[in-house]
């Protein structure tokens, strides 16, 4: 009998036991849901919490996705968010340096993502209610294409060039015209001093990069083309990224007048040198126009036998060539000339200076640097040389492959901040120039 009276009493114990737990249960879902009510329990649902007022989704890559270029950026599409961050981690879970876009709806790994590996994207938006929500993508890339597109530039890091240079990037196959936007969205260039630029396609091979006036003196300049891994049509994609570092040197000018016959020499705007010239004859006059310094042959040999044939041809041994055009048009001592320097024009169209003359301004000047001829008989021809400053620039935004955006003018004026043009490796130039023996012109 005394077993079963205790048996009895557990019983009743649990009874209420569970009748408690009931009415508990019962008070947490009829509280006051969070709003403050101190007769609420501390311990309610989720359910209850304020939703947040940010929203993210993640378009592309999509989730699980395969076969992805290793250029992709992570696009995403953020509502009602204040702050908006991107994370991407590898399949061991390192993170990947990158860069948000400008315009918040994008985000672009520092460098090309490595074939074959998977990654998990995550993007975070925060309102201003403080509540961050965030959206996820896994996603594999594509193992190594192919078919790669070798991307090259003209000038190499550390070079210090003139102020009219061009920042010039090759490819080793034509670009479609569809593929361009992607291409030059890709191509970043930063000045320090900020300066207002553009990207300009000369050719479906070719791309090149001006400021809106000359670069001003002593700027440091990077440019970028993050197209490893990019499609670029065909089945083709980029081989690998590209950066260049170069500085630019004084603002040296050269001008030239025919009516003068001589040659003014700026550096930072005042005059250092005036210099007596011969400039084409008229059966082969000068190119009028704004030209940029290509080359610098100290010694060379100028034959224009195929060019001209056998009774107009010539072979002439050159010192001191600085080369305007592809055409032949160059800045040369000619000692043979010195006697009408100043006066007459005697040359196969090309500026001829004395023996001395030459070695000063061949010791003075930099790849890069403009030469403005005056007065000749002829027009510079555009493509022939690099023609970029002989065009105005409302012209010159007409080669951009996206719609020119005016650079504000606290920024463009800024003496001091970088100007990153975001819309818009090796440095070697892939197609070789033409050769100077076979166009040259003294």
């Amino acid at each position: 009998m005394r077993v079963r009276d205790q048996r009895n009493r557990r019983r009743g114990v649990l009874a209420a036991g569970m009748l408690a737990v009931a009415l508990a249960l019962t008070s947490a879902c009829t509280g006051s849901g969070g709003k403050g009510d101190g007769n609420a329990p501390g311990w309610q649902g989720g359910a209850d919490q304020p939703a947040a007022k940010a929203s993210v989704t993640i378009s592309e890559p999509a989730a699980d996705a395969k076969n992805v270029p290793a250029a992709t950026a992570i696009t995403f599409a953020a509502q009602e968010a204040e702050k908006t961050s991107v994370e991407l981690t590898d399949s061991a879970g390192k993170k990947v340096k990158g860069t948000l876009a400008k315009d918040g709806k994008s985000w672009l790994p520092a460098k090309a993502l490595s074939y074959g590996e998977s990654y998990t994207a995550t993007v975070t938006a925060t309102g201003d209610d403080g509540l961050p929500v965030t959206a996820t993508s896994a996603f594999t890339v594509m193992k190594q294409p192919s078919k790669q597109v070798r991307i090259t530039s003209f000038l190499g890091d550390d070079q210090t060039v003139g102020v009219a240079m061009p920042l010039i990037v090759k490819f080793g196959r034509a670009i479609p015209e569809k593929y361009r936007p992607e291409v030059q969205r890709r191509m970043t260039v930063t000045s320090s001093p900020a300066q207002e630029g553009i990207w300009h396609w000369v050719s479906p091979t070719e791309v090149r990069y001006r400021p809106k006036e000359f670069w001003k003196a002593g700027s440091k300049v990077s440019y970028r083309v993050q197209a490893g891994g990019l499609p670029l049509g065909d089945g083709w994609y980029g081989r690998a990224d590209l950066t260049v570092d170069i500085k630019i040197g004084p603002k040296l000018v050269m001008t030239v007048d025919n009516s003068t016959k001589r040659m003014v020499v700026t550096r930072d705007g005042e005059t250092i040198k005036t210099i007596p010239v011969s400039l084409g004859k008229k059966s082969t006059p000068s190119s009028s126009g704004t030209m940029v310094v290509m080359e610098k042959l100290r010694k060379t040999v100028f034959d224009t036998f195929d060019e001209l044939g056998p009774e107009d041809g010539y072979r002439t041994k050159i010192d001191y060539a600085q080369r305007l055009t592809w055409g032949g048009e160059f800045i040369h001592a000619a000692p043979w000339s010195e006697g009408q320097q100043g006066t007459t024009n005697v040359s196969h169209g090309c500026v001829n200076v004395s023996m001395a003359n030459g070695a000063w301004l061949f010791n003075n000047t930099k790849v890069g640097d403009p030469i403005v001829v005056k007065g000749t008989e002829r027009k510079l021809q555009l493509g022939n040389g690099w023609t970029d400053w002989n065009v105005s620039w409302e012209q010159y935004v007409k080669g951009s492959a996206l719609p020119y955006e005016p650079a504000e003018d606290e920024t463009a004026d800024d003496e001091t901040a970088d100007d990153v043009t975001t819309e818009d490796g090796t440095t070697e130039d892939e197609s070789a120039d033409p050769d100077v023996s076979a166009s040259a012109t003294p």
